[in-house]
């Protein structure tokens, strides 16, 4: 009677018979052969491709944590930007929204001090305007003349 740890021996040794029995045939063993051959080959080739993507991807998202962690731990530029751009900064903040009268306003720039200077048909347009531009980075002041019709347009400080 044969021993129950010898059964995996017995068990491989058959299925490595039938393997071989199954390769070496006269008929078909050379085109099953080449065929295992060429699926072997193409399962590589597909890994192969992946693991590519993977280091791809996992090195792609490396870069982008480091380079956020870098930008957090930087300091903001504390740059001076000329006046032109300074007026076309603010430009775009204001006149973003469309019930303001891109028209009626005019913005000019003095060492980072923003002039606002026209008639609006509100006056909490005013108040509002002035709030939208000292949002804007890179002003440093404001001398807001604006002034709804009815009223008298104020001097300059």
């Amino acid at each position: 009677m044969r021993n129950r740890s010898q059964i995996p021996f017995y068990l491989s040794a058959a299925i490595g018979g039938a393997a071989l029995a199954y390769f070496l045939d006269q008929q078909s063993g050379r085109r099953r052969r080449h065929q295992t051959r060429d699926q072997a080959l193409s399962l590589a080739r597909q890994a192969t491709k992946r693991a590519r993507k993977l280091v791809h991807h996992v090195t792609a998202d490396a870069t982008g944590t480091a380079r956020r962690a870098a930008h957090a731990v930087r300091p903001p530029s504390d740059i001076e930007i000329d006046d032109a751009t300074l007026v076309d900064k603010v430009e775009s903040t204001v006149f973003r929204h469309r019930d303001i009268p891109k028209g009626q306003i005019n913005i000019n720039a003095e060492n980072g001090v923003v002039f606002l200077r026209g008639q609006v048909e509100r006056p909490e347009l005013v108040e509002s305007l002035e709030a939208r531009v000292r949002k804007v980075r890179g002003v440093q002041g404001i001398e807001n003349l604006l002034h709804v019709p009815a009223a008298e347009p104020p001097t300059a400080r």
